[in-house]
């Protein structure tokens, strides 16, 4: 029983660096395989990852010299309050995570707490709903690239958006005993205010540096996590797992075929939806529903782009992990809802295949129709949440 405490705490303490030399021995036993994923990895993210994702990355940047964060934070606060528990100024670490997608949300929260706009509770109720997939990443590659429709990739974004807030009220119970931090330091996150004309040039470089650095780690991890599944379907480890969770997935009705690519998407959610989108199926619908998933969880390799971004602050990864999850599983569920009941979004009709263009017949009333219930039914569901707890919002001591 001692050695094997012995053993155990041998393997703890040694188990990293046994990995990362199982990784380099599997480097040079399938170097022809991950010869091929390195460039299918920078493939990718040339042609999807870094279109969708540099231009934001930029705009954030730029606005981080402006006042537009203290902005934010006067006149939202009474709506972030009461909804999520979180100060006015996450509106604006809320808003820039669903519009410029992974990892911009948990970069900006993490600058939020190191300034101490937030309090740590909050910083991590923020952190479970903000660090999201924006649209160009979903429109753009998920539903025109991949799918070839891009009605598919606005129904994927419109459940992304939902789950999103919902992940975020049920987080507004996290921490609970946590107190509101009524000395926020809010002016400190901004670089600085009132730029002038001839600071442009020099704003302007920070911006498009810190830019090309974020983008150069994203598709690092990208391409890294492309050789991993590269290495684990060599290896047929993802088919072993594939096969031992087949029964599992027969119960929720989901083809075996999209096995080893829910197991991809979970390592890395491009590389997954890739793959994913590649198979080619009559019933669309189960694709698209696993694709919800995939986009709300994020993947392995996100979680540890968003471990590496706030080890820098004293923020749990432990509610991040939770809420995207929960989001995942939203996301699948709202777009479940969508497909069902809206025939708009019934991609069943024909045969349809990924990655080719398909054409779904309908007039401009009932698109315009359903574009006015979706926005009515968001902006109805922020009003009621808001009047419901506002008068509740004044008895909760936080």
């Amino acid at each position: 029983m001692n050695k094997l405490h012995i053993f155990t705490v041998s393997l703890k303490k040694n188990g990293l660096s046994i990995l990362f030399i199982i990784f380099t021995i599997c480097l040079v036993a399938f170097s022809k395989q991950n010869l091929q994923a390195t460039k299918d990895g920078l493939i990718l993210c040339a042609n999807s990852v870094i279109p969708a994702l540099f231009p934001f990355f930029i705009a954030t940047e730029l606005l981080s010299y402006t006042n537009i964060i203290p902005i934010i934070g006067k006149y939202l606060n009474k709506f972030m309050r009461p909804i999520f528990r979180v100060p006015g100024e996450g509106a604006y670490a809320f808003l820039m995570g669903i519009i410029s997608g992974y990892p911009v949300g948990a970069k900006i929260v993490t600058d939020m707490r190191n300034n101490n706009v937030c309090t740590k509770e909050e910083a991590e109720r923020l952190l479970a709903f903000s660090n999201n997939s924006g649209p160009l990443f979903i429109i753009g590659t998920v539903g025109i690239s991949l799918f070839g429709n891009t009605t598919i990739g606005i129904l994927l974004f419109i459940t992304h958006i939902l789950a999103c807030i919902s992940v975020g009220f049920i987080f507004r119970f996290w921490g609970l005993n946590g107190k509101i931090n009524k000395s926020t330091n809010v002016f400190s996150y901004t670089k600085k205010n009132n730029i002038k004309v001839k600071d442009l040039g020099s704003v302007l470089q920070n911006s498009i540096s810190s830019a090309i650095s974020s983008v150069v780690l994203i598709g690092g991890f990208v391409v890294f996590f492309s050789v991993v599944i590269s290495i684990l379907n060599t290896s047929s480890i993802i088919s072993f797992f594939a096969n031992m969770f087949s029964p599992v997935f027969k119960l929720f009705g989901i083809p075996s075929e999209f096995s080893k690519s829910i197991f991809s998407g979970i390592i890395e959610l491009t590389n997954g939806l890739n793959q994913l989108t590649s198979i080619p199926v009559k019933d669309i619908s189960y694709t698209v529903i696993l694709c919800a998933f995939l986009l709300g969880f994020g993947g392995i390799s996100i979680l540890l782009q968003v471990f590496s971004i706030i080890s820098k602050s004293d923020l749990s990864i432990k509610p991040y992990f939770i809420g995207k999850f929960l989001h995942g599983l939203l996301a699948s569920f709202y777009t479940y809802l969508l497909i069902k009941y809206i025939p708009y979004f019934n991609f069943d009709i024909t045969p349809v295949f990924s990655n080719t263009s398909t054409t779904i017949v309908q007039n401009f009333s009932s698109s315009f129709s359903l574009i006015f219930s979706v926005c009515f039914f968001v902006f109805a569901f922020i009003i009621f949440l808001f009047y419901f707890l506002k008068h509740k919002w004044r008895k909760i001591k936080c």
